[in-house]
């Protein structure tokens, strides 16, 4: 995983996380990367300063978001509110926009899962029996491990990750 300061065109600057730096151009390329802020597609990385560990010092893990492949329980924190060392958790204070964008993506994710049908661990193979016209097409959801959701994708399969929000955990 790599962590990108980006920026839109109209100067919002934030953060986001890719499997590598060929994951970031596709999906820049797509159309798939947009300011949290603003909406535009318009995103370039920021310049930022590399994290070398020194050899003096243990270098931190950087926090690991949560994967929407693999739910995690109910009653565990996911990835950034995870407690860290001191065993405090991480906290951040969001503006109006955020919180918007906040409320919209949970919004999505209760549509989602009160209109389709969960499959669980089926979703890669009923993705792919309506994909491909040998069952009728509906809305569903599940969970698909990384390989699966990569192949799905190689195939022209389009599927979306649900927004997994720290607080539906506590």
């Amino acid at each position: 995983m790599i962590r990108y300061t980006l920026s839109c065109a109209k100067g919002h600057d934030f953060e986001s996380w890719f499997q590598n730096s060929g994951a970031f151009d596709k999906q820049k390329k797509r159309g798939l990367v947009t300011c949290p802020v603003c909406g535009s597609a318009k995103v370039e990385k920021a310049i930022m300063a590399p994290r070398l560990a020194r050899a003096d010092a243990v270098a931190a893990e950087p926090p690991q978001l949560p994967s929407p492949a693999a739910p995690t329980p109910p009653n565990a924190l996911p990835g950034p509110m995870a407690p860290v060392a001191s065993g405090k958790a991480a906290v951040a204070m969001m503006s109006p926009q955020e919180r918007e964008l906040r409320q919209k993506l949970k919004e999505l994710r209760d549509h989602v899962t009160r209109h389709a049908n969960y499959v669980g661990a089926q979703f890669p193979e009923e993705a792919r029996k309506m994909h491909y016209g040998e069952i009728e097409h509906r809305s569903i959801y599940g969970e698909a491990s990384p390989d699966d959701a990569k192949a799905l994708h190689e195939e022209g399969i389009e599927f979306h990750p649900l927004p997994i929000l720290p607080d539906e955990f506590n």
